[in-house]
């Protein structure tokens, strides 16, 4: 089995290859899902983040208000640094977990902050996904729901795409048309999938 980390910064295409990995044949585990799943009542990172942020980030039902909590981080690194701190081993954790349980050859983990929170380290390969910083703000833009000036702070706050390539064992540019982008990604699956036979 392969363990491949996929990153990429955002709105760069990450989900959409990570999607066509997934209908190849890999198993697509994503740790904006796993993220969720760790801060709900009971997850591994709900305590000591109601601990270290306090009560007013919860919402009515006892669940973690994310708004709240992301309205509490973002603007302040220190305070980010702590959230993944707490955050990032406990998805790691259950990644490691969820990879060693699959049978399949190829196991792809989805991660915008592969680089920077060392989930890396785990991976025997690593996927990162690229496109222009223009392209970026263009599409995150379009999905709307962001606006423009978080938008340019959120890419301000990312590792830039150049330093992630630093990282890179194979490398998916999205700035063309999707069929170019499912090309390329199926050129890297398969290649996955031999050294899985290795």
């Amino acid at each position: 089995m392969i363990f491949a980390g996929l990153t990429g910064g955002m709105a760069c295409g990450k989900s959409f290859a990570g999607q066509e990995f997934s209908r190849l044949g890999a198993y697509l585990i994503e740790a904006d899902q796993l993220g969720h799943q760790v801060l709900l009542p009971g997850g591994e990172a709900y305590e000591e983040t109601v601990r270290e942020f306090g009560p007013g980030i919860l919402a009515a039902d006892g669940t973690i208000d994310r708004s709240a909590l992301a309205a509490l981080v973002f603007p302040a690194p220190a305070a980010l640094e702590r959230l993944n701190a707490i955050v990032h081993p406990a998805v790691r954790s259950r990644a490691a977990a969820l990879a060693k349980a699959s049978t399949a050859a190829v196991v792809i983990y989805a991660a915008a902050v592969l680089i920077e929170s060392g989930g890396y380290k785990d991976c025997d390969k690593i996927i990162v996904v690229t496109c222009s910083q223009e392209q970026q703000f263009e599409r995150a833009l379009e999905r709307g729901g962001v606006p423009a000036e978080q938008i340019r702070a959120r890419l301000a706050r990312q590792l830039p795409l150049n330093e992630k390539l630093h990282f890179a064992d194979y490398l998916i540019d999205t700035s063309g048309t999707k069929s170019e982008t499912l090309r390329q990604t199926k050129m890297v699956y398969n290649e996955l999938v031999e050294l899985s036979k290795l």
